[in-house]
């Protein structure tokens, strides 16, 4: 076949090579079929089409087989190819006929129902844009995605696939990034926005900035992560197939025993048959593929079946507070200046914090827009407690209390209580002094997340605890910790210190589930069992980072990967307790002369489809209402 494949057209051999499955299922059923007609004129034409039929439908099974032993390896193949030439010699051909289609047949099915389950994964290529249209020479050209270069303008008009991340420059549109965070509701989009490659403009027309393209989009780097989980192994996985291969020659010793013992020959070909391990074998993968696809499709990215397994298992999720439970973008509510004018203050703090990445820093800055800020020198930065810099020949700090301490600076009984009286409403308040004197204080407060509350009661009324690890101070994590519901708060906590408290969780029996931004908490969700971003749409560290990224800002979405982790892990239960019954209760029937061969090769390829089909449920799981 292979030869005669090599002499056809190329479409003619593509077709060929894509079908065989399917081509060598359909001659073999019909000589099968001719078999039994032949049969009416003579047992010898019956008998020839029957091994015909075994050969076509076998041939594949064996090389299978073959190769499987060159590399030391007893493979299900290699049963069905003994069951089948045995049962040739023992002039049951029909059944060698049967045992080789059926087992064809599974595999046909097989390979069809588990191309569905990676559906997500098509689906999300499809999304793939082929081409941009962007600015050059002061006109619009049509390239290639791949070939649109960084710092281009890209234009994208209405029912235009964005080919790039950047940033919006120009126009206004409504934009669905279902594809990107897994939230069907379209955003609208101005000058400012960020845009994600393969997201769609609904409505309207934008002139994009590239500052990711090609492979680099964080569009491309989904399709990465998400074939490579795929490809990657959960524990439960690795332990069924180190189990298959101690199990199946164990299978071809007890047949050879029966064969032995009984005189019957058709019983120990029977064994060998029904033996197959396969709906054992695929229990695992094909539950984890489906899961890791739904989450896909729902924004979660998930980096193998092991960190799915994981989150199923969890018992304790800690969060971060600033942009894990609060938005992330906190503002100055109100400023104490106990030296010198508020304006004074904020200029000065916002010129050592003019390229702060934290949310404080930011704050500020943003606070002080308008004003004339001086220059900075000798920036340093104190994880966990602050910021300094050189401003006009004075050294400034901002931070927490402890910081100030450790330099000397003692605060004023005015700010002390201006500060306590803040944290206790809720707010984080930050000292800054300048040449060893304290000028006053900020005040800076954030917007929790709308569903915090919901999702971590839903959390609870799961049987998990959640707890907050926070660098802020213990009033203001209290206060919110408190609006929340949270189980417990550990505050005032420096990066180690974080890694500390989910060791000692750790330690008690807890499975943790850490929950930050991606970039500060890193040593934290390293540490924890299942590191978890939140909302690390376009942020390379986070998706680098995590066992399990959440596209988008929604604490619900967490919820539901830690709900579909568990469901995962309970289908592959099902799968695996369903697999080891039937083959029990075939070895029982073969034994006790209830079950054949033919049949025993029926009820093991349906035994296998079941579980694929058990497993595909998890493409369309949702999380129970309430």
């Amino acid at each position: 076949m292979a030869v005669a494949a090599n002499r056809m057209p190329r479409p003619a051999r593509l077709w060929l090579i894509k079908n065989e499955k399917l081509l060598t299922l359909i001659i073999s059923g019909a000589l099968i079929i001719l078999g039994w007609l032949a049969g009416f004129i003579s047992p010898s034409l019956r008998a020839a089409a029957m091994v015909a039929a075994a050969i076509v439908a076998g041939w594949r099974i064996a090389q299978a087989a073959w190769y499987a032993l060159r590399a030391r390896v007893v493979s299900i193949q290699l049963l069905v190819t003994i069951a089948a030439i045995g049962g040739v010699l023992i002039g049951d051909q029909w059944e060698a006929a049967a045992v080789t289609f059926l087992f064809a047949l599974g595999n046909y099915l097989e390979a069809r129902t588990l191309d569905k389950t990676r559906n997500a994964l098509q689906q999300l290529m499809s999304l793939a844009p082929a081409t941009a249209v962007v600015l050059r020479d002061g006109g619009e050209v049509e390239v290639d995605a791949g070939e649109v270069l960084k710092g281009e303008i890209v234009l994208a008009r209405s029912g235009a696939k964005v080919p790039v991340d950047g940033i919006v420059v120009k126009g206004s549109a409504s934009v669905n990034q279902a594809a990107i965070t897994g939230e069907s509701v379209p955003v609208e989009l101005a000058p400012g926005s960020q845009v994600f490659s393969s997201t769609i403009v609904e409505a309207g027309y934008l002139e994009i900035r590239a500052q990711r393209v090609g492979e680099d989009t964080t569009f491309a780097r989904i399709l990465h992560m998400v074939e490579e989980a795929q490809e990657r192994k959960a524990p439960t996985q690795k332990f069924i197939e180190r189990f298959a291969r101690w199990y199946t020659p164990a299978i071809i010793a007890l047949a050879i025993s029966t064969g032995l013992i009984t005189g019957n020959l058709r019983m120990a070909l029977t064994l060998l048959v029904i033996g197959c391990p396969g709906a054992l074998v695929i229990s695992a993968p094909i539950s984890m593929v489906a899961g890791i696809g739904n989450a896909a499709k729902s924004g979660v990215l998930v980096k193998g079946g092991e960190f799915l397994e994981k989150a199923g298992k969890v018992t304790l999720v800690a969060f971060d507070k600033t942009g894990t439970l609060t938005v992330g973008r906190p503002d100055v509510t109100a400023v104490l200046a106990v030296e010198g004018s508020e304006e004074e203050l904020l200029r000065r703090a916002a010129a050592v914090e003019q390229g702060s990445e934290h949310h404080i820093g930011r704050a500020i800055v943003r606070r002080a827009g308008g004003l004339d800020l001086p220059g900075a020198s000798d920036i340093q930065v104190f994880p966990g407690g602050g910021i300094s810099g050189r401003v006009e020949d004075e050294e400034v700090l901002i931070g927490n209390p402890r910081l100030l301490a450790a330099k000397g600076i003692a605060l004023p009984r005015q700010v002390r209580e201006w500060i306590t009286a803040r944290e206790e409403g809720g707010e984080t308040a930050v000292p800054v002094a300048a040449g060893g004197r304290v000028l006053g204080a900020v005040a800076i407060a954030d917007t929790l997340r709308p569903e915090a509350r919901e999702a971590i009661a839903t959390l609870r009324r799961a049987g998990k605890k959640a707890v907050m690890l926070t660098g802020d101070n213990r009033r203001t994590a209290g206060a919110i910790a408190a609006q929340l519901g949270l189980d417990e708060v550990k505050a005032e906590l420096l990066p180690q210190d974080k890694v500390k408290a989910i060791r000692d969780y750790r330690r008690l029996g807890h499975v943790v589930a850490m929950v930050g931004d991606g970039i500060n908490d890193t040593p934290a969700l390293a540490e924890a069992d299942l590191g978890v971003a939140m909302g690390a749409a376009g942020t390379d560290a986070a998706i680098e980072t995590a066992d399990l990224t959440l596209m988008s800002d929604n604490l619900k979405r967490l919820v539901r990967a830690l709900h579909l982790g568990k469901a995962t892990l309970n289908n592959i239960r099902q799968n695996v307790a369903f697999a080891v019954a039937v083959v029990l209760l075939l070895v029982l029937g073969v034994l006790g002369q209830k079950v054949f061969l033919a049949s025993g090769m029926l009820a093991h390829e349906a035994s296998v489809m079941l579980v694929i089909f058990n497993a595909m449920r998890l493409r369309v799981w949702k999380p129970r209402a309430g």
